[in-house]
């Protein structure tokens, strides 16, 4: 009998080696070459000589927006840029149990009423999907249901179906007779999600993938499969929490970056109308270490507080913790504040937090994480209904940042009376309710601290 050929595989880039190395020879990353059986040489890509291809001039297409079709969640179609495309593809990904499933179900439920909708479950029977949906109040969704896992009889359902929407749950299950290798493996995946691409496309019906995530959180399976499909989702959230994010990374027909809020009930996952109200604390009155920043998600301004606590190092080295920062970030800031601020923390521990699982990912939260560890060291409060954000740079200025007031008119519209904000992002005009301190570096700011 002929030995079975094997080979190693990329998890990252797809790429793959004859032998086991440390290093992706293709693209240098490490320990991501996974054993799997090597694939046949397929007739699909024959050869295509005498066939031509239309050119086509830029200035001769008209191009047209792309119709949107409403998922019935708003905080979905948020995300998604104002709705699914059609012919577009959607990869979800996120940690076990965290509410995938239960989305693209509630979503499905509502899409089914005015469009076809084929939901594919690879993972659970029928049965099962039947159980969840009655626990959120969907059994007479019309909707439906595939159990199974082979590509070809899948795309077999979909051309005698024809749906409008279809949900995978989930890709990593999937295989198609034409490779010997394992479902799940890269191999498998790449060209499951590729044929599935084409069909989209071909068809111009909506592909919604559910996509496993590995242990350090990023989407298992090559990197590729996030070029392949039109729009990348993450489901993030702390498992003790009742509150959920998804948070767009990747959209073609949307904006990136953009941030959609739920709250898991009994019933399923229900949008959350004011998302800034989950991030700030309730607290009887002003709190020294406690300071909120308007951050942007998308375009969405998000009020979120930022708690930092200050305490003499017990022994040893001081540490520097930063749950929802820049670790790197937080300790660059340090050396800004102890520069050109004037205030030394080398002799304490330094712990900072962004309240509500958030992460602060944009430099905008750099001038309250400053004020926050100052507010702590000297036991100082800021004012009541106080809102600062600015990035501070290297030489102690306080930058600007984009649409500064949008973000003022949150803050304001929730209730915040002074702001402090970099000089080049003052208003011109005056905001009613809100009274501007602008700063044009960290020693200023921190002085508006100590003057109370």
């Amino acid at each position: 009998m002929a030995r079975t050929k094997t080979v190693y595989a990329c998890t990252e880039c797809g790429g793959a080696s004859p032998k086991w190395q440390g290093q992706c020879p293709h693209c240098g990353a490490w320990n991501t070459l996974v054993e799997s059986l090597a694939a046949p040489v397929s007739t699909r890509f024959e050869s295509v000589a005498g066939m031509r291809s239309t050119v086509t001039a830029l200035a001769s297409v008209t191009a047209q927006e792309s119709e949107r079709i409403a998922t019935g969640l708003a905080e979905f179609d948020r995300v998604l840029g104002g709705g699914l495309v059609a012919g577009g593809v959607v990869l979800l990904g996120g940690d076990p149990g965290i509410g995938k499933s239960t989305l693209l179900l509630q979503a499905s439920a509502a899409l089914g009423a005015a469009r076809k909708t084929l939901y594919v479950t690879g993972e659970e029977s029928v049965e099962q999907v039947a159980l969840r949906a009655q626990r959120l109040g969907l059994v007479q969704a019309p909707v439906m249901l595939l159990a199974e896992v082979q590509l070809e009889a899948i795309v077999a359902a979909i051309g005698e179906l024809a749906p409008e929407v279809v949900v995978i749950d989930s890709i990593q299950t999937v295989y198609t007779e034409a490779l010997q290798s394992a479902p799940g493996s890269v191999a498998q995946v790449r060209e499951c999600a590729a044929q599935l691409t084409r069909l989209a496309k071909k068809r111009g019906i909506v592909i919604v993938f559910v996509g496993h995530v590995t242990k350090e959180g990023a989407l298992a399976g090559p990197r590729v499969l996030e070029h392949i499909v039109d729009t990348v989702l993450y489901f993030e959230g702390d498992p003790h929490s009742s509150f959920r994010l998804v948070r767009a990374i990747k959209n073609r027909f949307g904006a990136a970056n953009e941030l959609g809020v739920f709250a898991m009930t009994e019933r399923g996952l229900r949008g959350v109308a004011n998302p800034s109200a989950l991030f700030l604390s309730q607290h009887g009155g002003p709190v020294p270490g406690s300071v909120v920043t308007a951050t942007l998600e998308g375009s969405r301004p998000l009020l979120v507080e930022v708690q930092a606590l200050v305490d003499p190092t017990q022994g040893g080295m001081p540490r520097r913790l930063a749950v929802g920062l820049d670790a790197q970030r937080l300790a660059l800031l340090l050396a800004v504040l102890h520069r050109h601020g004037g205030v030394d923390t080398g002799g304490y521990d330094v712990f900072v937090n962004a309240v509500g699982g958030v992460r602060i990912g944009e430099p905008a939260g750099d001038l309250a994480i400053v004020m926050a560890v100052e507010s702590s060291l000297k036991n100082r409060p800021l004012p009541d209904k106080s809102i600062v954000f600015g990035e501070v740079g290297l030489a102690g200025e306080v930058r600007p940042v984009q649409r500064g007031q949008e973000r003022i008119r949150e803050a304001v519209k929730l209730g915040f009376t002074t702001v402090i904000v970099p000089l080049a992002n003052q208003p011109r005009h005056a905001i009613d309710g809100a009274r501007i301190m602008a700063v044009q570096r960290v020693d200023e700011a921190l002085d508006r601290l100590r003057e109370g």
